[in-house]
């Protein structure tokens, strides 16, 4: 047998802040991870209020200002998140026989879940909307803004992919490296297909007597955390001051996260219900647990694909119109 070839998933991590404790149950990390990612994003958009790039045509921002477009911002954001991964991620359709359930934190029992399941690019289509509200109401320059919002957005994803692996959710595809982690709600496999027993045993694990194995996973989460997040960030505060037109940052946002999402959907797990959007395996038949094609394309990557279009596509029109004004 192999020496140990991945890790457990730590077992005093739990959901909760405090596990056990009744009435603050409701209390959980990932919730907590958002105010974090706020809290940050106002504190990177006060940096630049600071530095006077929120300030044009001779109308000073103020903080009043962030607050009103950050708090704009966070309520179509999530608005658009949750509609988002309940329309276009479910498949039972459910809510869109019941579309009142999109925002019901209960489930059919009455149980507390709050709105569990949120949409990434839901959520930025969102933002962007409410970024756009905001702006033409308060007679803003809308991608001088956005710009501004774009280089805070990255680390506060961080966040949000730190609460996920605290729920121990959203982890990635089977792995033999050594920093495999096996999840304890990931599926099993059964030992009736070779290749489950040559994995195993490649990762130096032992097989139970049930015959089904937890095999280690790629921590997708903290993939995702670092170069969706603190990766970009550092590239878009490095540039933030000497971009060429209002615009830029956006654009170079858009693109840069919709490409480091692409290949890093290639670790995650796709949803079991959608499978693959395009490619041999297309459909849920094809074994998602395996990368088998670099083919096979997720709805993710699909998503992240008009996202790098759209970042270029913006980044020559805002070029154009700078273009033109001079």
């Amino acid at each position: 047998m192999n020496s140990l070839l991945y890790i457990n998933y730590p077992s005093w991590i739990h959901p909760e802040i405090f596990p056990g404790v009744p009435f603050l149950q409701l209390f959980r990390w990932y919730g907590l991870m958002y105010v974090f990612a706020f809290g940050f994003a106002y504190m990177i958009l006060r940096r630049e209020l600071k530095e006077g790039v929120l300030d044009a045509n001779g109308k000073k921002a103020t903080e009043d200002d962030i607050v009103g477009f950050i708090a704009t911002g966070i309520v179509f954001l999530l608005l658009g998140a949750r509609i988002f991964a309940t329309l276009v991620y479910d498949t039972t359709g459910k809510y869109l026989k019941a579309p009142w359930l999109i925002f019901w934190p209960f489930d059919e029992n009455m149980n507390f879940t709050g709105l569990a399941g949120m949409s990434y690019h839901g959520g930025f289509i969102g933002g962007l909307i409410g970024m756009i509200v905001w702006t033409r109401k308060n007679k803003r320059n809308t991608m001088q803004w956005i710009d501004a919002m774009c280089v805070a957005i990255p680390c506060g994803y961080t966040f949000g992919r730190l609460g996920n692996f605290l729920n121990g959710e959203l982890f990635g595809r089977i792995t033999t490296m050594p920093w495999g982690m096996v999840f304890p709600d990931a599926q099993q496999f059964s030992i009736v297909k070779p290749w489950v027993t040559d994995f195993a045993n490649a990762c130096g694990m032992e097989i139970p007597a049930s015959g089904l194995v937890n095999l280690p996973r790629h921590p997708s989460q903290l993939y995702e955390a670092f170069f969706e997040g603190i990766f970009l960030f550092v590239i878009l505060w490095l540039v933030h001051k000497k971009k060429p037109f209002h615009g830029f940052i956006s654009a170079l946002y858009t693109a840069g996260y919709g490409l480091v999402r692409f290949v890093i959907e290639y670790f995650r797990m796709p949803d079991a219900d959608l499978g693959y959007r395009l490619g041999p395996d297309k459909g849920t038949q094809g074994e998602i647990w395996r990368n088998t094609s670099l083919l096979n394309l997720s709805t993710g990557q699909l998503l992240c694909l008009g996202m790098i279009a759209g970042g270029i596509v913006l980044g020559l029109i805002c070029w154009k119109l700078s273009k033109n004004k001079k």
